[in-house]
């Protein structure tokens, strides 16, 4: 820096010592830190005399408040309170800025392993709230004071529109991860992604890998990143991008000819037409030299490349890739064939489950680091496909051993009652007979069948059941006759089961058991707040999905109540206990009324 080209200088007082201070006559300021005390003196008589500038003293505001004004000069962003800085920021640093709500603008920094090794905290984000009556950033409806102040530092900032002009420019692409609708620019070193609130900085060399998966009407592009980008608290590892699948796209890339036939040669062409997710994927590919993954072998039953499933009550697909597996769009997560140490099915319909949950099945990934992954609700058609595929890639499956007897799928085989048995369940039952390999079979402690046919969320008392639950178990008791023969009859008089026990030994045959009878003058039972939204959306599932069996419209209800937050369900569930009251004080009415004289099958003076 030479005299000619500083401005000002000035000291600062700072913790463990002093700060000087050069702005230079170009707009930029630079910092020195570490002076001594006695440095100060010494220093600035050298400067005035030397420079011809005479250094000024800065004093900080200390009163701790968090309110005051903005002066944006240079590359600083400086805080003034009382007309005393408070802190000051270089604008280099900002990586991204959001906009939140009308009057909140949120500052983003970088994040560098390599500098400030020694600190213990960085900065990493910085919130400014810009009222509307603000007079130094003036707008109007249209545009607020924050919308402004936002715009200005990104012209400032490392966020902004770079000086440079972008290779290639694709414009409204939607993002499902992190959501939004985005510009796309592809610079030389770098991707800039700018949305209505939210703007990121990606350099080539945090991209690892780009996947291409066909999700029809759409195809999705992820891009990989490590490390991954931030937005708030959040952390996205993958921007996954969706594309109609038969967009076309064409795109003359910005590069001059001597660059283009030097660095990127068979790497760039000059100019791209074609489908807009090929397009896109190329020219990123060229730039960014990462690789790109495209499904392998695997087909579904429906011929595809993925499997619906649900992962932490989020529906999305599945694809099971070559060297890795991918569930998408949301949470995207990615799982390496290298880091798995075994995979278990999970069939639905044991344990007496409802017919409706048999034609589904779970699969469990665990991890070598111990984490587990459970994708549910995998149609029971593309069993056969994801079993094939799993062992030609020789991945360990728990089900298949022989050390705890029979459990998982392989327990259906032998205790199902469903005559459609699919032929590659009864190719696991020969592998366990023919002894595949040393692996062992776990017990399934976790998987515990689902007891409600009406697909209720839901865990209710007996006391909260439906009259449509109880008639169904009325229906069901003929058939479990054996079972109920069972069962000691209840009843409070000694004598009255001597009485029994006589008559049974007497007679030499069992005697049955008399069903209770149902007064038809008891109050009606409460019902349950999944009961209430059953009756009123019904309708709406059936109007929405023509032709759909019965027992499909109890799941897809039920799936839709788990789904619910607590505030969609507080207008069900406020209608259940007003329904739960209006049933405690009716028995209590009928208990003490004279009508609580019913025939309960057992042996009284009142019959």
């Amino acid at each position: 820096m030479g005299k000619p080209e500083i401005s000002s200088l000035s000291w600062t007082r700072i913790p463990k010592g002093y700060q000087l201070g050069v702005k230079l006559k170009a707009g930029l300021n630079v910092k020195f830190n570490g002076f001594r005390e006695q440095d100060v003196d010494n220093l600035s008589n050298f400067m005035t005399n030397t420079l011809g500038v005479t250094p000024e003293e800065k004093q900080l505001s200390i009163s701790g408040r968090n309110w005051g004004e903005v002066n944006l000069e240079g590359n600083m962003l400086t805080f003034l309170v009382g007309s005393k800085p408070a802190f000051e920021v270089s604008l280099a640093d900002v990586s991204q800025t959001q906009l939140q709500g009308k009057n909140d603008v949120v500052l983003e920094f970088h994040v560098d392993d390599t500098t400030g090794a020694n600190e213990k905290d960085s900065l990493m984000e910085l919130s400014f709230h810009i009222p509307n009556s603000n007079t130094t950033f003036a707008g109007d409806e249209a545009t607020p004071p924050a919308q402004i102040f936002r715009e200005k530092i990104m012209s400032m900032a490392d966020v902004g529109p770079s000086g440079a002009e972008a290779v290639a420019l694709f414009e409204d692409i939607a993002i499902l991860t992190p959501r939004g609708r985005y510009t796309i620019e592809l610079h030389l070193s770098f991707l800039r992604l700018q949305g209505q609130a939210n703007d990121f900085k990606i350099q080539y060399s945090s991209v690892v890998r780009l996947f291409v998966l066909p999700k029809s009407p759409h195809t999705l592009v992820v891009i990989t990143l490590d490390p991954p980008i931030r937005k708030g608290q959040t952390f996205y590892p993958h921007i996954v991008l969706q594309f109609a699948m038969e967009e076309l796209a064409e795109c003359a890339l910005s590069m001059n000819e001597e660059l283009l036939n030097t660095k990127y040669k068979d790497k760039l062409e000059p100019s791209y037409k074609g489908l807009s997710h090929e397009v896109f994927t190329q020219i990123l590919r060229g730039l960014s030299a990462a690789k790109v993954t495209q499904p392998g072998k695997f087909r579904s039953s429906q011929d595809g490349y993925a499997v619906r499933a649900s992962l932490k009550a989020e529906d999305g697909i599945l694809y099971p890739l070559e060297k890795s597996f991918f569930f998408l769009p949301k949470p995207p997560t990615l799982i390496l064939h290298e880091e798995i140490e075994y995979l278990e099915f999970e069939r639905h319909g044991t344990g007496g489950a409802s017919s409706i949950s048999s034609h589904y099945f779970d699969l469990i990934i665990r991890l070598k680091s111990e984490q587990e992954h459970q994708f549910r609700n995998i149609q029971r058609n593309e069993y056969h496909n994801l079993f094939n595929f799993i062992s030609s890639k020789g991945l360990k499956i728990m089900n298949l051993g022989d050390a705890h007897g029979t459990s998982g799928v392989a327990a259906v085989l032998e205790n199902s009652d469903d005559e459609a048995v699919d032929p590659h369940l009864e190719r696991i039952k020969s592998a366990r007979e023919g002894g595949a390999g040393e692996d062992s079979d776990e017990e399934d402690e976790d998987f515990i069948a689902e007891k409600d046919d009406a697909g209720s969320p839901t865990d209710d008392s007996e006391e909260e059941q439906s009259d449509a639950s109880e008639s169904e178990e009325t229906k069901e008791k003929p058939a479990k006759k054996e079972v109920k023969k069972k069962e000691a009859p209840v009843a409070k008089a000694t004598g009255t089961k001597r009485k029994k026990k006589d008559e049974e030994e007497d007679g030499g045959k069992k005697r049955k058991l008399k069903k209770k009878k149902k007064d038809p003058n008891a109050p009606k039972r409460a019902m349950p707040g999944f009961m209430f939204f059953s009756q009123i959306e019904r309708e709406n599932v059936k109007k929405s999905n023509p032709g759909i069996p019965f027992t499909e419209v109890a799941k897809a209800l039920g799936e839709r109540w788990k789904k619910m937050s607590a505030e969609e369900k507080e207008p069900y569930e406020s209608r259940a206990k007003a329904d739960q009251k209006r049933y405690k004080d009716a028995m209590a009415g009928y208990k003490s009324g004279p009508t609580n004289i019913i025939d309960s099958g057992n042996e009284s003076d009142s019959e």
